[in-house]
């Protein structure tokens, strides 16, 4: 699955730092490596214990990771949604992203100046956020015209929509975002054509300095604060940290530099596996001597489109679902040690994917 987090946050937050972190995510885990695609778009592998743990019992000859993109997404300055700068480039990889990792700074530092001369997280958030609310505004604005003449002619669907839409102009005239509308899913479908910005999901990520990492500050308070009412995850991360473990050469010392810190896993490792979260993702697993493999899916998949993840023709002629929960797989330490204990299942056509699932497919063209 394509799907992608654009990295967005003004200059000298830690943004590019935190994206050259994760270019080196090989260097915090083994086995998780990140390749390049363009210069500012990474793959990078979700570390996921129980993929060791499957090797452990199954001892394949091959181990697959499952993947997401990220984007480093540059280019912001006020104005960007009148086309000011590189305006229209930098929305534009907004619009290509399914979710949003709103990177701030939450840390004093006189020897990083900040763009617009003092530390205010907040400040810095409201200057994208206002950004984004108004080029989606201007979206709505300009669909609100046509849909208004054909509501005066008393197209029902018309109406139903201008109403839609005037709810959505005045929530973004109020510097509100898409996101916290009070709409329902099916009113929703009236704006699903213009890709809202303000609508996709947000993560925001405090960078903050070594003192502040394991509990946070006085500027992390003041973001949990300010987005209580988004339902969005804030992540503390200290973008200098994760640059110092990426210099350590073994697993050892990293958990050991770690430890000394307070903490249990790397920042990176934790931003990759929000970063999944919040794209709505959920992971399955094939285990067999040849490989164990992650498989990345939507959450609500039902099993044949599971199993077309693999390959069209599993999805096609779709029979069954050998299916096994990874806690019982790890319990009874192999899939006739399921079998034998009757932990494994048959599912058919309507069941719906669990995070976890050891699969193995029944299907014929």
């Amino acid at each position: 699955m394509s799907l992608q987090c654009g990295i967005v946050g003004l200059p000298n937050v830690g943004k590019s730092t935190l994206f050259n972190c994760l270019s080196n995510a090989k260097a915090q885990a083994a086995n998780f490596p990140f390749c390049t695609i363009e210069p500012n778009v990474g793959v990078i592998t979700v570390p996921d214990e129980r993929l060791n743990d499957l090797a452990k019992l199954v001892s394949p000859q091959k181990i697959i990771p499952t993947t997401i993109e990220i984007v480093d997404i540059a280019g912001l300055v006020k104005g960007a949604s009148k086309g000011e700068g590189l305006g229209n480039q930098f929305l534009g990889n907004i619009r290509n992203t399914d979710a949003i990792i709103h990177v701030l700074r939450c840390f004093d530092n006189d020897n990083v100046i900040h763009v617009d001369g003092s530390v205010n997280p907040i400040r810095d958030k409201e200057i994208i956020d206002a950004e984004l609310q108004l080029k989606d505004l201007d979206s709505v604005e300009k669909k609100l015209q046509k849909v208004s003449r054909a509501a005066k002619t008393g197209d029902k669907d018309a109406v139903k929509a201008e109403t839609i839409l005037l709810k959505y102009k005045v929530h973004f005239e109020e510097g509100k975002s898409a996101r916290s509308i009070d709409v329902s899913e099916t009113d929703k479908e009236h704006v699903a054509d213009l890709f809202l910005l303000t609508a996709k999901p947000v993560m925001y990520v405090c960078n903050v300095d070594e003192a502040s990492v394991a509990n946070g500050n006085k500027y992390v308070q003041l973001v949990k604060e300010n987005v209580a009412n988004e339902n969005a995850e804030v992540l503390i991360i200290s973008a200098e940290i994760e640059s110092e473990i990426t210099q350590l050469e073994t697993y050892e010392e990293r958990m050991l530099f770690l430890n000394d810190l307070g903490l249990t896993e790397s920042g990176v490792s934790k931003l990759i596996k929000s970063a999944y979260k919040l794209l709505n993702l959920i992971t399955y697993f094939t285990a067999g001597v040849v490989e164990v493999r992650a498989w990345t899916i939507t959450d609500g998949t039902k099993a044949p489109g599971a199993a077309g993840v693999i390959h069209t023709d599993f999805e096609r002629g779709f029979i069954k679902a050998e299916t096994i929960a990874f806690e019982d797989y790890k319990k009874y330490e192999s899939e006739s040690g399921c079998r034998e204990a009757g932990a494994l299942r048959m599912e058919g056509k309507e069941y719906l994917v669990k995070d976890g699932d050891v699969l193995h497919f029944k299907f014929n063209v």
